[in-house]
């Protein structure tokens, strides 16, 4: 039986829904899915990027209601301490803490420009300045944390919260073919042969919905 279950929208569109289900993965919680309505206006605005309030992806456990996908990675830390969600080390917990936030507030414009859709494949798009400024940031987050803790995963031989935070931006990079040096498409190959990861994209493929707007060539 499931401790708990847990909320979310599309999986070939939803980022915050993917983090959600690597962070619970993580946790090691046993959970069962529960998929809101798409055709829901909420749950379009979620997607489109037309509210940031949401309550997608929520984990539902024990009578507790939870979330925000950082307020899930914390409970879920909390819960399941031997996990491991955040590392050892209290510089690296601090610098994965900060990452995660950082994913979690910034990068507006790759999010606008740069949609999520596991459908889709976009060779040679043509990256505006605002989103190749966060595409930048990012690759330069990836290169200190690999150079500095020597990988595989950003904070080394295992999946922490940062890993699940930007495991979506991954998806991004391929799908509108962003070029990457060798460790950070190293890292890319890695999150997408993380078989939670390989589990979440095959569904998502499956799935037979699209959201016209997020389906325009750009």
């Amino acid at each position: 039986m499931a401790e708990a279950t847990l909320l979310i929208s599309s999986k070939n569109y939803s980022s915050w829904s993917l983090r959600g289900f690597l962070l619970a993965r993580l946790s090691g919680l046993t959970f069962e899915e529960r998929a809101v309505d798409p055709d829901h206006p909420s749950t379009k605005a979620d997607l489109l990027l037309q509210s940031s309030s949401i309550r997608v992806p929520l984990l539902m456990h024990d009578g507790i209601e939870v979330w925000d996908t950082l307020a899930i990675a914390e409970y879920l830390n909390e819960l399941r301490p031997a996990a491991h969600m955040l590392p050892k080390d209290r510089a690296a917990r601090a610098r994965c803490r900060s990452i995660a936030g950082e994913m979690h507030s910034g990068f507006s414009a790759l999010r606008a420009s740069l949609p999520m859709n596991l459908h889709a494949f976009r060779p040679g798009f043509v990256v505006w300045s605002a989103a190749q400024a966060d595409v930048d940031r990012i690759v330069e987050i990836w290169r200190e944390c690999l150079a500095t803790w020597k990988g595989p995963w950003l904070f080394g031989a295992h999946a922490s919260i940062a890993d699940a935070m930007y495991a979506p931006v991954v998806t991004r990079f391929l799908t509108y073919d962003v070029r990457l040096d060798a460790a950070c498409q190293a890292y890319c190959e890695h999150i997408m042969n993380w078989p939670d990861m390989r589990e979440w994209v095959a569904a998502a493929k499956r799935e037979p919905e699209e959201i016209e707007e997020l389906e325009i060539e750009f």
